[in-house]
């Protein structure tokens, strides 16, 4: 089923896939499916976000349990991706499997928290929170959570339903998985 295109760029043009590098450059446009291409997409979009100079990400997921955020290849590209004037926004019905599955993250977020504004939907129903990422030059959406299908691309019109369903969620949220927890 994976209908996923290698060689659209970000910025909307079409480069041969046939060119050297163009793999590289060009972030995935088209249907994907299945957990683990699910998770190359997500670190080639941070990845490109670095290239690409993105100034703001958007994701969101109920648990990110199933996200590479933990990975290595992916807190390098946050932490490459981290500057001034940068902004990432992190949505998720509760923080658990974050702090369990993905200490890198969670260490990254604590250096970042002055670039990172984490928001929490405590009674959404897990399957109906969106799984995506935004960013104002490209988008993706998980439709199906059990099967990891979904849809990504510089699509403008794509990526303002992303943003529209996002910022809705974001309306209905209160901040959520604070940098550091302090106690007595």
């Amino acid at each position: 089923m994976a209908t996923l295109q290698i060689g659209a760029s970000a910025g909307g043009s079409r480069t041969d896939e046939g060119e050297p590098g163009a793999a590289a450059i060009s972030l995935p446009s088209g249907r994907f499916s299945g957990r683990s291409q699910f998770a190359q997409i997500v670190r080639d979009a941070l990845a490109g976000a670095v290239r690409e100079g993105w100034r703001e990400i958007v994701i969101s997921d109920a648990s990110f349990e199933d996200w590479p955020l933990g990975e290595l290849a992916v807190v390098e590209s946050l932490r490459a991706w981290s500057r001034t004037g940068r902004r990432l926004t992190v949505l998720a019905a509760n923080y658990d499997e974050l702090y369990r599955r993905h200490a890198r993250f969670v260490t990254w977020r604590r250096t970042w928290t002055h670039i990172i504004e984490c928001r929490r939907c405590a009674a959404a129903d897990p399957v109906q929170l969106p799984s995506a990422v935004w960013s104002p030059a490209w988008a993706l959406r998980r439709l199906d959570l059990e099967r990891s299908t979904g849809i990504c691309g510089s699509d403008p019109l794509r990526g303002s339903q992303v943003r529209e369903i996002l910022t809705e969620w974001l309306r209905q949220s209160t901040p959520g998985f604070p940098a550091s927890t302090l106690g007595l």
